[in-house]
């Protein structure tokens, strides 16, 4: 049962009204402002939205991955847990569980507890690492199923619920607000996370966020930690938009293809700002446009800042890369971005994507994923593509690229001989005054 309810001083405002109707005279803006409801339990006398939770809390689950011991050997090779997470059903009927790639990521067997104590073996479907995706499938009766609602809906302010089994608990529920929308950065996966306050641990992984009605919105994937690894009040979901998309591609492949624009990104940033003469710090900027490909046909030039895609704001390269990744060959994505101080439009079409080891532009080259420009610091990678072989790798934004298979590479023209082709390539990088060493598949 719901109640309306508004309490000033602990007296209702609704009764003074009634009490006293020629005494209180209601400002313009409350004659027309439509009564808010929250849930309320009248037997209980309290406030709650457990009703509608507690619809979505049986679909929630536990995932445990197991996988090879490490040390000396016992002669038992049965695999042993190795880490553990949360998930939700998507699909009751066909016992489909979505959770995070990094839970399941190297197991060797998969088990998924219930909250009413039953435990099922599991079968990975398949996962997706640039978006954090990993779907698994259990034989099992009477099965609860979350209701998945849209994330383009939502606003920051609204409630959320995180729901997992965190620390080593049994399964909890935390709640907060959506504290922004959009967010990307944070690596070099295809991002375009909600972020919340709600309390995310270790072993929430993989369980879902909820709006206030029991909805999922979103597959918890990720903290911002200030050092000391617990929970800071900033967490990041994946949304339900680029979820959907991922789990119905694994369902139907296994995996999941991504076409293409063409479009070379990197990130705009305020150094980058001053030199463009702009007077905004987000966006995309167009480093180098592949030729032949759909980006130069839509008259995308290196320099130009996207701002709008989709008619959703750019926050960075990360913004596009999550648009592009979701979309199906064939979709066209409008664009709006600024070339010299004004403002034009641009429809993309997304083209699979061309399995070329190396593609060559104008001043820059895009290898293996990663895009990579003559810098006053030398080969510098400014970019690498969620997913691709390069992030695989570990090779970051930043590096600067000093030898390929234990040769200098000093241009763009030398470092395109070094990578094209197949097989692995061992690569030694500066970064941040340290040489690292990566080896790119």
């Amino acid at each position: 049962m719901r109640r309306i309810i508004s309490r000033t001083g602990g007296v209702s405002v609704l009764a003074l009204a009634l009490a006293a109707p020629l005494l209180i005279a209601a400002p313009a803006w409350a004659q027309t402002a439509q009564p808010q409801s929250l849930p309320y339990d009248a037997e209980r006398g309290v406030f709650t939205f457990a009703t509608d939770l507690e619809r979505a809390l049986p679909a929630v689950v536990q995932v445990t991955t197991l996988g090879q011991s490490e040390g000396p050997s016992s002669g038992d090779n049965e695999p042993r847990p190795m880490a553990s997470g949360s998930g939700a059903v998507l699909d009751a009927a066909e016992g489909i569980v979505v959770t995070n790639n990094h839970v399941v990521e190297g197991g060797r067997k998969f088990t998924v507890d219930l909250t009413d104590g039953r435990i099922f073996d599991a079968v990975l479907i398949g996962a997706d690492k640039a978006t954090d995706i990993a779907v698994l499938k259990i034989i099992a009766p009477g099965l609860s199923q979350i209701e998945v609602a849209s994330s383009d809906t939502l606003r920051t302010g609204d409630l959320a619920f995180a729901v997992g089994y965190p620390l080593g608990l049994d399964q909890t529920l935390t709640m907060g607000v959506i504290s922004g929308l959009g967010r990307s950065g944070m690596g070099d996966r295809i991002e375009d996370y909600i972020q919340t306050d709600a309390a995310v641990n270790s072993g929430n992984s993989g369980g879902p966020l909820l709006d206030s009605r029991g909805r999922l919105i979103g597959i918890n994937t990720s903290i911002l930690s200030g050092g000391g690894g617990g929970n800071d009040g900033i967490a990041f979901a994946v949304p339900s938009r680029i979820m959907m998309y991922v789990v119905e591609q694994l369902r139907t492949t296994g995996e999941v293809k991504r076409g293409t624009t063409g479009a070379i990104l990197g990130s705009l940033n305020a150094a980058r700002s001053r030199d463009f003469g702009l007077g905004i710090v987000r966006g995309a900027v167009v480093e180098d446009v592949t030729p032949g490909s759909s980006a130069e046909s839509a008259g995308l030039r290196r320099g130009d800042v996207i701002t709008r895609i989709q008619n959703r704001p750019v926050s960075n390269a990360g913004t596009v890369q999550a648009t592009i990744g979701i979309a199906e060959p064939g979709t066209q994505v409008e664009v709006v971005y600024l070339r010299a101080g004004h403002e034009g439009r641009a429809t993309l079409t997304v083209t699979p994507r061309v399995e070329r080891q190396v593609i060559i532009g104008a001043e820059v080259v895009l290898a293996r994923g990663a895009s990579v420009r003559d810098g006053s610091t030398g080969l510098q990678v400014f970019a690498v593509e969620g997913g691709s072989p390069a992030a695989a790798a570990g090779l970051q934004a930043g590096d600067v690229i000093q030898s390929v298979n234990g040769r200098s590479v000093s241009d763009l023209s030398g470092l395109a001989r070094a990578l094209d082709g197949t097989g692995e390539r061992r690569l030694s990088v500066q970064r941040g005054g340290e040489t690292e060493r990566v080896a790119l598949p």
